[in-house]
Formats: C-alpha cells, structure tokens, sequence
C-alpha cells in the first residue's frame, strides 16, 4: 500500500453533499428507496390507506353526500365534479404518511444505521418521496378506476388528462416536505397524526373538492378562492373535464409546489442533520 493511500483521508459519515458526486447520490436514493419498498413488501397492510382509501371515499361522497349537493339523480354529473377534486385530496393523505414513516424510522433507531454510512444526508428524505410517490401514483389509478365504474368521462384530450395527474403529483410531492419538517419536529408518529389532521380538515373541506364554493358563506368562499387544494381541484377539473379555466390555476398550483419546496425542503434537510 502506498503512503499516498495510507495518508488518504477516510469519507466521513454525513459527508458534504457535493463531495459525494451526483452518481454517488443517485445511487443512494435508489438503494434507499429499494429499502422502502422492500418495507413494505414485509408490512402489506401499510398498504392498505392507498388501497381502500380511494374507494371509500369516492362511495361515501358520491351516494351519501352527492344527491344533496348535486341534486337527486346527478350523481354522475357529481362524479365528473368530483373526482378531480380528490385527485388532491389523495396526494394530502398520502403526504401525511411521508412524516410518519420519517418519524417511526428514528423511534426504532434506523437513523442511527445511516448516520454511520458515508451518504448525504438529503438522499434519505429524497428516498421516502420517490416511494411515496408510487404509493401516490397506486391510489390515484385506483381512484380514477372507481370513477370510470360510476361514470366518470374524460372530456378532454389525453394529454390533458395526463396532464392532470401530472399536476396533483407534483403538488404532492411538494406537501410530502411539510410533513417530513412536521415528522422531524415531534416526538411521536400519534403527535403526527394529530397534527396532520388540524391541517389536513380545514384545507380539505374549506376547498372546492367537494363543492362549488359559491355554496358557502362569504368568508368561507374567500378562504377557498386562496386554497391551493382549490386551484389544483380546479386545474384537474378544467383538464379532465375538457372545458373551463386552466392556465390560471395551474400557475398557481406550481407556483404553491415550488413556493413550498424551496422553503421546506432545506429545512427539512437541515433539521434531519441535526437530529441525527
């Protein structure tokens, strides 16, 4: 062995991001997110709010809830309003699990074993959004298969459709760093939940997922015209539904998702460094 190499300094756990290449950090994130995936293989019933979730939700809606807010006999009418609208409920739920998961994996020590690897520390948080994604993607099929069933068409083209499930992923993807902030902040994964929620049923119901706000009281029409749940449910409305406005919601939309990563992404990151 040559001095040279003796001499060599060793890559100390939780190096500099940038020392460790963009190759190196890509592989992180992939062997990272195989080990996610292959925790849920062991636990399938963590599958089970992207399964049954969807379902449940378009039922109860469309056949308790349609006929008063539709009128009797609009369900399916009620079925092209809402669907869209929940394409971003789906991404909020599941975004919540992402903080979740983040905080369980440092209650069971896990976050210990990769403060001794040599890996940037961003290609852990990185890792969990990649699945969550899928997870995302799986109950979004699911949700837009059970429309299909209660009649949903899509009016507009194929692109825009696609277009549509573009835009609530991406929008999802960002809120996942709010809760992954929010899962490294508490100190329980119930802490959350709990937290999550108080979030989570205000900006739900306060939106037009579920009906036209112009039903609602004034100061809660105004609360939802600045709801980004609102110019995302009325972005992929607009889209699937082939007709009404699509550019200014969807620039809003984006402008939320980029607004809310640059902000909590590096404190996410930063607060993961620090914690572990």
């Amino acid at each position: 062995m040559s001095a040279a190499t003796m001499t060599a300094p060793l890559t100390k756990p939780g190096a500099d991001e940038g020392r460790i290449g963009l190759r190196n950090n890509l592989r992180h994130i992939g062997a990272l997110a195989r080990r996610n995936v292959l925790q849920i293989k062991q636990d399938p019933e963590s599958m089970f709010d992207v399964l049954l979730m969807p379902i449940v939700f378009i039922l109860l809606f469309t056949y308790v809830f349609g006929g008063a807010i539709a009128g009797r006999g609009n369900q399916q009418e009620y079925v092209q309003y809402l669907v869209p609208g929940m394409m971003a409920m789906m991404g909020m739920n599941i975004a919540m699990a992402v903080g979740t998961g983040v905080n369980e994996d440092f209650r069971k020590g896990v976050m210990d074993r990769f403060r001794t690897m040599p890996i940037a520390r961003s290609s852990v948080l990185i890792a969990k959004i990649v699945v969550e994604i899928g997870r995302m993607l799986i109950a979004t099929t699911i949700l837009l298969g059970m429309g299909f069933l209660l009649g949903l068409e899509i009016r507009g083209s194929v692109p825009e459709f696609l277009g549509s499930i573009v835009l609530a992923t991406v929008f999802g993807a960002a809120l996942m760093w709010i809760f992954i902030l929010l899962g490294l902040a508490v100190k329980t994964p119930q802490a959350v939940q709990g937290m999550a929620m108080l979030v989570l049923m205000p900006l739900q119901f306060g939106s037009s997922i579920f009906a036209p706000p112009t039903s609602m009281p004034g100061w809660l029409e105004g609360f939802t015209e600045v709801n980004p749940l609102s110019n995302l449910a009325d972005a992929a409305r607009a889209l699937i539904n082939g007709h009404g406005a699509v550019a200014h919601p969807t620039l809003i939309t984006l402008g939320w998702a980029v607004g809310i990563t640059a902000v909590t992404m590096p404190l996410a990151v930063a607060r993961f460094r620090s914690k572990t």
